[in-house]
């Protein structure tokens, strides 16, 4: 069985089996993380979203200390590669799959901006649609809401959506996304990190409760849940 966690901001870690997943690892200089890249073993696969630092910025350092491999948009993956001496990446695009150890990861679309911190080129944001034991989990990643989601991650059984909003889709457009793609669970991200993004989760709970037919999934920073 998978098991899903937050580990503050928009990073995630999904086990399943031998398998540990990473998603866009920022936790030593995450003001709400409550560990460290360090702390971090077993490690086998990092995937990256987009290029901005709140995203990326532990990546190198999980990946060479684990020998784990970063998947990524081809720009990022070659950056990477490049530039943090990271021996195992695949660069992928949008619309794309790969077959893993663990499933099929997707990469979809995402509206949103994408720059490394070095001011290369990162390449085009996406989000990520993984096929886990069965199970389809839809993380949209930093965006806006798009109507063209619904063509890759209609009836999930699990959509993690950012709440956030300056910077990507807040609590009310959240819900509009949760009404199109109709998961059977949903779980926020992108959110309260910084006073910028401060957000009532438990309010999003509620309008997801009222609004629409998901089962709102709020978790605290460490907290988790099962596939």
């Amino acid at each position: 069985m998978a098991t899903i966690t937050w580990l503050s901001h928009a990073s995630w870690l999904i086990e399943t089996g031998e398998s540990k997943i990473i998603l866009d690892p920022f936790l030593s200089d995450n003001p709400t993380a409550t560990i460290k890249a360090e702390d971090l073993v077993g490690v086998t696969d990092i995937l990256i979203s987009h290029g901005h630092f709140d995203h990326i910025a532990d990546a190198a350092v999980i990946a060479n200390k684990n020998g784990a491999t970063i998947t990524a948009i081809f720009e990022i993956a070659q950056w990477f590669a490049d530039k943090h001496k990271v021996e195992s990446t695949v660069g992928m695009n949008i619309g794309g799959a790969a077959q893993t150890a663990w499933g099929t990861v997707k990469m979809t679309p995402a509206l949103h901006s994408s720059q490394l911190p070095d001011g290369s080129y990162g390449g085009e944001p996406a989000g990520f649609l993984l096929n886990i034991e069965g199970k389809r989990i839809y993380f949209a990643c930093d965006t806006a809401i798009f109507s063209d989601m619904k063509l890759y991650a209609m009836g999930v059984d699990v959509a993690v959506l950012p709440i956030g909003d300056l910077f990507t889709m807040g609590i009310d457009d959240s819900v509009a996304a949760t009404k199109m793609l109709g998961p059977a669970r949903v779980v926020p991200s992108h959110y309260n990190t910084w006073p910028p993004i401060e957000q009532d989760a438990q309010l999003w709970a509620d309008q997801i409760s009222q609004q629409t037919s998901a089962k709102p999934v709020i978790l605290p920073v460490g907290g988790s849940f099962e596939l």
